[in-house]
């Protein structure tokens, strides 16, 4: 098993910043895929960014593209997610997961076997 945690969620007005953690434990692969998915009652699931075990590669949904640079440290088996601009459509609760699927459409939630229990963003005035 693998435990998720995140952390960093909170309220921010738009334009603002948020820096969401998320942090592995137990029987974590030596390497992997952690990804953010977002999920509002409105949009269900949507995938936000992923990075691979050493940083080398990453994938960023258009939405946020630009506005987030997601970093890895392997040591840790930890990823980092800061996102600045914010506006009020990223407001969602923000999930982590790993995975091992590195061939995988790292976009799809089904390729990734554990999830943290997330953290909410709100971005409001």
């Amino acid at each position: 098993q693998v435990q998720l945690v995140e952390s960093g969620g909170g309220l921010v007005q738009p334009g603002g910043s948020l820096r969401l953690s998320c942090t592995a434990s137990g029987r974590t692969p030596k390497n992997w895929i952690m990804g953010w998915f977002r999920q509002t009652p409105l949009t269900g699931r949507n995938f936000v960014a992923a990075v691979n075990w050493n940083g080398g590669t990453t994938a960023y949904a258009d939405p946020v593209r630009g506005r987030t640079s997601i970093g890895a440290d392997r040591a840790a088996n930890s990823v980092t997610m800061p996102m600045d601009n914010l506006k009020p459509e990223d407001t969602a609760t923000y999930f982590c997961a790993i995975g091992t699927k590195f061939g995988g459409d790292w976009s799809n939630g089904a390729n990734f076997g554990y999830w943290g229990p997330g953290t909410q963003g709100n971005v409001s005035s």
